[in-house]
């Protein structure tokens, strides 16, 4: 009987004074912020890699499983993941990390947001009406980002609340004092005029500030044909830039094209946390994106 009385305790002991909390994130950059607030108390799981469109992801059993198990989901938001986390919250039934819940998170809501659309035409492309998702490549945004998330993880977790407001402030001590330095490194980049072949990358210009002169998609989200690249060169004799820029996820095609008949050099940025070796976390991730962008302007 007293054997069967104290296995009843400890079933019932709450999992948050032993388990680690299980953060499913959609993409790698807050998988990477929730390991650096989070340390051993959390369990990380990535939706996507750097090398994935994060628009367009299959709503596999795998994720649904993943999203069931979770105590916290933390994602871009602003319709970024639109077309596959519905489907995996719907499908997981898990209530703790309905919209609405604590247990959901979307980094948007905490920064401001960009290249809003005047008006909503999905003629027009893959449009977002809360404004330009991509929020992670400008690093002042992952600070405010990063506090926030300090913040909800305590409250979802109070019994290591110390814990995660500590390593919330020692984390953005280190990232206040990298901003710093990579913004000293970035002094030539000012003023620079690029083109891009999607919209990834406005946060970043605007951080360095940076001159995006075109885009070479012809609206968000669709790939852009010879017929209407060799017209984006020809722009690009009165209009010129210095480099065009893509993500790791995405078709080298286009920006290589360009590349080849303008001889404006093709750099592909790493994006996110693994998109290339050297953005093996967040301080990487920018470190290697500046070292690209300063090697091409040179």
């Amino acid at each position: 009987m007293m054997k069967r009385l104290l296995l009843s305790l400890v079933l019932c002991l709450p999992l948050s004074a032993h388990a680690a909390l299980n953060v499913f994130a959609c993409e790698p950059e807050w998988a990477a912020l929730a390991r650096e607030l989070g340390g051993d108390d959390v369990k990380v799981y990535s939706a996507t890699t750097a090398l994935q469109d994060p628009h367009h992801i299959e709503a596999r059993p795998s994720l649904i499983a993943q999203t069931r198990r979770a105590n916290l989901v933390v994602c871009s938001g602003a319709e970024l993941e639109a077309g596959w986390l519905p489907l995996l919250l719907r499908d997981a039934g898990n209530a703790a990390v309905q919209p609405g819940r604590p247990g959901y998170f979307e980094a948007t809501q905490f920064v401001a947001m960009l290249e809003k659309p005047a008006r909503l035409d999905r003629s027009e492309g893959d449009l977002h009406a809360a404004g330009n998702p991509h929020i992670h490549t400008d690093p002042r945004n992952i600070a405010q980002v990063g506090k926030a998330l300090s913040l909800r993880l305590a409250e979802i977790d109070p019994a290591r609340a110390a814990a995660y407001r500590a390593r919330g402030e020692a984390f953005d001590a280190r990232w206040q004092a990298a901003i710093v330095r990579w913004e000293t490194r970035a002094a030539p980049l000012r003023n620079l005029p690029v083109a891009v072949q999607h919209k990834s990358f406005s946060y970043l210009l605007a951080w360095l500030g940076m001159r995006e002169v075109l885009t070479l998609e012809p609206r968000p989200g669709i790939e852009p044909s010879v017929g209407h690249l060799s017209r984006v060169a020809e722009t690009l004799r009165t209009t010129p830039a210095k480099m065009v820029l893509r993500a790791t996820y995405h078709s080298p095609r286009p920006a290589d094209w360009l590349s080849q008949r303008s001889g404006i050099p093709a750099v592909v940025l790493p994006y996110t946390v693994g998109g290339s070796k050297q953005a093996s976390d967040l301080f990487g991730l920018f470190d290697d994106t500046l070292d690209r962008l300063l090697r091409a302007a040179q």
